[in-house]
């Protein structure tokens, strides 16, 4: 390891800082490192080097973060190697790494400060802000025009793909994510509604700046050609986080409906979102937890481990039995 990151370091003349490793989920894509010099902005480093990716998908994600960040979007711009090039890559052992350099984002993450919104401001503006930012990437993605090409939503998330990943025994969950495929096959693929999405919108993967409310946002390695509303039901799963201990079903989601209005208030200051499109929200969530089983099921395959039922069976109560709004219904 210690070689890959002088190797790193040589190509973005980031010798003399210092660099402290960033925890990730188990089974995880990268290896990400901050970078840190006294008197020097803060860089984020990332190696990628699971081998299931070609240099043309890291350019592609290189290409749209450096379009929204030049075009005024609130994202983590990527920065170029000595070398003038946004991907950089080197052999290690028998596998390719590759190598890209980010800005570091502004603020902090909002569960680092025990989900406490800053002082003297009202959780709405928040709510408000993640869904403008949400706006502005969707905005400029309708006009993208790219040089490399991110995938498909049905390269990855087809009926062949799924069954091979998901284990034997789980057979109604199959059954119930195929009939989901066939609903999302009906959908309009007008690039009014489809185009390339960050597919991981969440306060993990943005900062909050707790003296303005900015919220800057990173970590578009999953970046992907689908829907917009996939993004915004994102945000309404994890929404839920702010009303699940209000016991009273009605209540939850009453604070839920205020909580999305003020997301769609936000969103809908930068770019359109019609109500034909709002009105499919359930089956967006669906296809948010189908994304994530299929992420659970990957990092089990990547660590060769046996899938944990515990860690989807939520998900997968909520597909094969249909319940609403992600198991939040009373």
């Amino acid at each position: 390891m210690d070689n890959l990151l002088e190797n790193a370091k040589d190509l973005y003349d980031l010798n003399g800082y210092e660099l402290y490793d960033v925890p990730g989920h188990e089974g995880g894509r990268n290896l990400v490192y901050v970078c840190v010099r006294e008197g020097e902005p803060e860089y984020v480093l990332r190696l990628s080097m699971l081998g299931d990716r070609e240099k043309e998908d890291y350019l592609a994600e290189a290409e749209f973060i450096h379009y929204l960040a030049v075009n005024g979007a609130p994202v983590t711009d990527v920065i170029p190697s000595s070398n003038g090039n946004f991907v950089e890559s080197f052999s290690s052992g028998e596998k390719e790494c590759f190598v890209m350099l980010f800005a570091y984002a502004k603020g902090m993450l909002i569960s680092d400060n025990g989900y406490r919104y800053r002082d003297g401001a009202p959780l709405e503006e928040y709510f408000y802000n993640t869904g403008k930012a949400l706006g502005a990437i969707h905005r400029l993605s309708k006009e993208y025009k790219p040089v490399n090409k991110r995938p498909e939503f049905f390269e990855k998330y087809n009926n062949e793909h799924i069954d091979a990943l998901i284990p034997d025994g789980y057979e109604d969950l199959k059954k119930a994510i195929g009939e989901r495929l066939e609903s999302f096959r009906e959908l309009h693929l007008d690039p009014d509604v489809y185009g390339l999405v960050h597919f991981d919108y969440s306060d993990g993967n943005y900062h909050v700046d707790m003296n303005t409310g900015d919220i800057t946002v990173f970590d578009l390695d999953n970046c992907i050609y689908c829907w917009y509303m996939f993004d915004l039901a994102n945000l309404w799963i994890h929404g839920t986080g702010w009303y699940q201990g209000e016991p009273d079903p009605g209540k939850r989601m009453e604070g839920m409906k205020g909580y999305f209005d003020t997301v769609l208030s936000g969103y809908r200051s930068e770019t359109d979102i019609s109500e034909e499109e709002l009105s499919q929200l359930q089956l967006f969530i669906d296809m948010v937890l189908i994304e994530n089983i299929v992420d659970e099921c990957e990092c089990c395959a990547r660590e060769g481990e046996e899938l944990d039922p515990e860690d989807i069976e939520d998900a997968a109560a909520c597909l094969i039995n249909r319940i609403p709004y992600a198991g939040f219904g009373g």
